[in-house]
């Protein structure tokens, strides 16, 4: 017995080595021979499901998703003026004024990072396809899982560059060569994976860890997408689904506990596990945190700090501190407490991905648009409420339509800094992103609203044209 587990541990091993290896080139590669190890992997629910922790804890360690200086939060964040630069790499210089070169190595990372995970649940996805020894219910839960994962890596890279190639399987040699396809094709995608993990997934968080989706995790970015899409009624509808399950979701009143691990505010997080040793701190808090032997690569932007007009916001109180450095005073995120832990212990905060605030807001939009403005101010006057800032059906009630837009559109600045680049898309979604052009130092053009496609792939892959302006 002990020799046969010792076997499928190592196959196990390899398979996720085979996953989870810096892939930034798989369409290049020839086909790898791990088809003994694949099929030893999805013979059994354990072991599968084992292949599926794997995917979390890449994560935690792909760029896109990591939360670090060559992730969504930081560089959507940086190009949208949340952030100002402190540090000198011109990598980060050209995303801080909107001059990003195709030749960029973060971009690259971002990029390649995002088309890892979409290559890495689409081995998942077929090997499960494949597979006739797992449960009916472990092959309904990965696939939920799998899914989920390619639509929200899809949301992001069709958010970031427009059109993509939209790859859904791992042929290599199709892969290579594969052109770009439309936003529209891509965001039906990420509607058919996102539709189909809500049929798939589970109510429940397994073993109350909020690291895996559950059907409202699945909802609530798909009530994400409909409001991208100007779907209202689809953006309310499940942003509602959502918001109305009060056993496992509440804002929760002090800020300061939010971004904890499996905290009620949260539908969806990284956890930092994924470092795969002693360290217990999150990408983000190790970012945006100042050490005691160095400046953070990054501090708040002057016209994010100018937007707080109300010093009590607690979000402000809680979210935000600052350090001087030569008789200047700088301020950065601090929604995590921690910079560096590497005692091996308890993990206190995961990354957050996704949380009920976001779902009050989308809803509170959508209703504007549906003519529900009372209904609009009410889900607005919760996120104020938890501030302890004025209440809108308190100071204006009878507001109009173009104004409450523009303060859901503030308040979810307020809300989401450092967080998944909320920022820049709701700028190019609401055709507002000329503002950007107010940047110190920016090189703004409106071609800027996509990021190049790294040249380094355009070289390898003909198909594989340029967005405008670069």
């Amino acid at each position: 017995m002990k020799n046969i587990l010792n076997i499928n541990t190592t196959l196990l091993f390899l398979f996720l080595l085979f996953l989870v290896s810096a892939c930034e080139e798989f369409v290049q590669l020839e086909v790898p021979n791990h088809k003994i190890t694949s099929e030893t992997v999805f013979s059994n629910d354990e072991t599968a499901k084992s292949a599926m922790t794997g995917v979390f804890n890449r994560l935690f360690n792909t760029s896109f998703s990591n939360g670090g200086s060559r992730s969504v939060t930081f560089l959507a964040g940086l190009t949208a003026d949340n952030f100002t630069v402190t540090s000198t790499t011109v990598e980060i210089v050209e995303f801080g004024v909107n001059a990003i070169e195709a030749s960029n190595s973060s971009n690259l990372d971002l990029w390649a990072g995002s088309y890892n995970m979409v290559f890495v649940v689409n081995a998942i996805l077929e090997n499960i396809a494949h597979s006739n020894t797992l449960s009916e219910k472990t092959k309904k839960s990965l696939e939920g899982q799998a899914k989920f994962v390619r639509a929200f890596t899809y949301f992001n890279l069709t958010n970031l560059y427009g059109d993509v190639p939209l790859l859904l399987r791992t042929d290599y040699h199709k892969n290579a060569t594969a052109p770009k396809n439309d936003k529209a094709a891509v965001f039906d995608q990420i509607i058919r994976d996102l539709e189909d993990a809500i049929t798939l997934l589970e109510n429940d968080y397994p073993d109350g860890e909020r690291t895996r989706p559950n059907v409202y995790a699945a909802m609530a970015l798909l009530a994400r997408v409909h409001l991208y899409l100007e779907n209202w009624k689809e953006a309310e509808y499940y942003s509602s689904e959502v918001i109305n399950q009060g056993v496992l979701y509440k804002l929760l009143k002090d800020p300061n506990d939010v971004f904890l691990a499996n905290s009620e505010e949260a539908i969806w997080q990284i956890s930092p596990i994924g470092w795969g040793s002693s360290f217990t701190h999150t990408n983000e808090g190790n970012l945006f945190i100042p050490s005691t032997t160095s400046t953070p690569i990054t501090v708040l932007s002057e016209s994010f700090m100018d937007q707080w007009t109300e010093p009590q916001d607690l979000r402000l109180t809680n979210w935000v501190q600052n350090f001087t450095s030569n008789g200047e005073l700088f301020f950065y995120p601090y929604k995590y407490k921690i910079q560096y832990d590497a005692s091996g212990g308890k993990i206190n905060e995961y990354s957050m991905v996704m949380r009920l605030a976001e779902q009050y807001l989308i809803r509170a939009e959508a209703n504007v648009h549906l003519g529900n403005l009372q209904n609009a101010i009410t889900d607005l006057d919760k996120i104020k409420e938890r501030a302890e800032i004025a209440l809108i059906s308190e100071s204006n009630p009878h507001i109009s339509e173009s104004e409450l837009l523009e303060i859901i559109l503030g308040e979810r600045r307020k809300e989401f800094f450092a967080e998944w680049g909320h920022r820049w898309f709701d700028l190019k979604r609401l055709e507002k992103s000329t503002i950007l052009s107010e940047k110190p130092n920016s090189d703004w053009q409106e071609t800027d609203i996509w990021f190049p496609i790294p040249e380094n792939d355009r070289l390898k892959n003909p198909k594989l044209t340029q967005n405008d302006g670069y």
